[in-house]
């Protein structure tokens, strides 16, 4: 005779019960999980801030470069200031390399900074009396200023215009200063390179500033403004920023240079640009 379908318990068995080990496990393992999404996360971050970024910025420093050599080749009617957004002339820095330059273009906006270096359009023009201030990202968006903090006094920063290149070379470096005209001054590579005579404040090659510190790009670094030097009177600078440290905002690494030389543009590059 069938029995059939088969008598099931009807009473289950209750879980068992959690202990505080359980919970801890749990709590471990939900850390843990978190943890690797964030990890994650930072990593593509940084994936695509120094690396895509880098790729974006090449090829839009590409088209400025091209856009600038048209212009210099076919240049237009004279205007007192360049455009926004527009190259303006190109950096070259023998220290990193002979290949080493970029395109610098009118403006320092978020935009223009991801194309190249971006002049500050308050500032001096190339070879003016003044300071032709400079920025550029560090880290990401073809990072042009990442080696900054590797110059020394006296290294070159040869700025290409459509008439002209202008040899700027890095001021003494502080704690250089006391002797500097008889020891590193005394190089033949440091020729017109020393420090700034007075009412110039003390202003070396290199510093470490906060974001807020403006005086940096003034005609006369460390100088306000309203109390910058008659024009005829003020030495030719070029002053370079960037972010300090790496991957961060929290302050500005400086650069500052001194015009030694300027020849006109012809079939002969400066000696200047193949400078170990």
């Amino acid at each position: 005779m069938s029995t059939g379908t088969p008598v099931r318990n009807s009473h289950r068995q209750p879980p068992p019960r959690r202990t505080a080990g359980d919970v801890v496990r749990d709590v471990v393992r939900g850390i843990g999980e978190l943890l690797i999404t964030v990890g994650m996360v930072v990593l593509l971050f940084v994936v695509y801030e120094v690396y895509v970024t880098d790729w974006i910025s090449a090829g839009k420093q590409r088209e400025a470069t091209a856009a600038l050599e048209d212009r210099w080749a076919n240049p237009r009617t004279a205007q007192d200031r360049p455009l926004a957004g527009e190259g303006i002339a190109r950096l070259h820095v023998p220290a990193f390399g002979p290949d080493f330059a970029f395109t610098v273009l009118e403006g320092t906006g978020d935009e223009t900074l991801a194309t190249g270096p971006g002049h500050y359009a308050d500032t001096a023009l190339p070879g003016q009396p003044g300071n032709f201030g400079v920025a550029g990202h560090r880290v990401g968006k073809g990072a042009p200023f990442n080696d900054l903090d590797l110059l020394q006094s006296c290294d070159a920063l040869v700025v290409e215009t459509r008439t002209e290149w202008f040899v700027y070379r890095l001021l003494p470096l502080a704690g250089e200063v006391p002797g500097w005209a008889e020891g590193k001054g005394a190089a033949e590579r440091c020729r017109g390179v020393a420090p700034l005579p007075p009412p110039y404040p003390e202003v070396s090659g290199m510093e470490i500033v906060a974001p807020s510190d403006a005086s940096v790009i003034a005609p006369v670094p460390g100088r306000p403004r309203d109390s910058a030097l008659p024009p005829d009177a003020q030495a030719q600078l070029i002053t370079l920023t960037t972010c300090h440290p790496k991957f961060s905002a929290r302050e500005r690494l400086i650069v500052h240079g001194v015009l030694v030389a300027q020849y006109p543009k012809g079939s002969e590059r400066p000696a200047e640009l193949v400078e170990g």
